[in-house]
């Protein structure tokens, strides 16, 4: 009787812990951060950086894809002059580049 006991335990399937499953889920959120998050931030950075820095006289490329120099630099807008001679006032987040 006893070795059917030990039998029958041997048998049972063996449950994990939650610490087992802590540990690989934490490695996937960690990958997850430095392949994702991270290098999202860092190009972020940069942009916010590079529209600082923007003064009068300086081509600029808009998210919509038109393209301007700009004229008066204001805390929170840029007053652009567009190719055909119009002058626009856009927000300084909606600049996604430098020509």
């Amino acid at each position: 009787m006893n070795s059917l006991v030990m039998f029958a335990d041997a048998a049972a399937p063996q449950t994990q812990n939650g610490f087992g499953m802590l540990v690989p889920m934490l490695l996937i959120l960690a990958i997850f951060y430095f392949m994702m998050i991270r290098p999202q931030q860092r190009k972020e950075k940069e942009r916010q950086k590079m529209i600082e820095e923007l003064r009068a006289g300086a081509k600029i490329i808009f998210a919509g894809g038109l393209m301007g120099t700009i004229k008066e630099a204001k805390e929170k807008t840029f007053i652009v002059e567009t190719v055909s001679g119009a002058e626009i006032e856009i927000t300084r987040s909606s600049v996604q580049g430098v020509q």
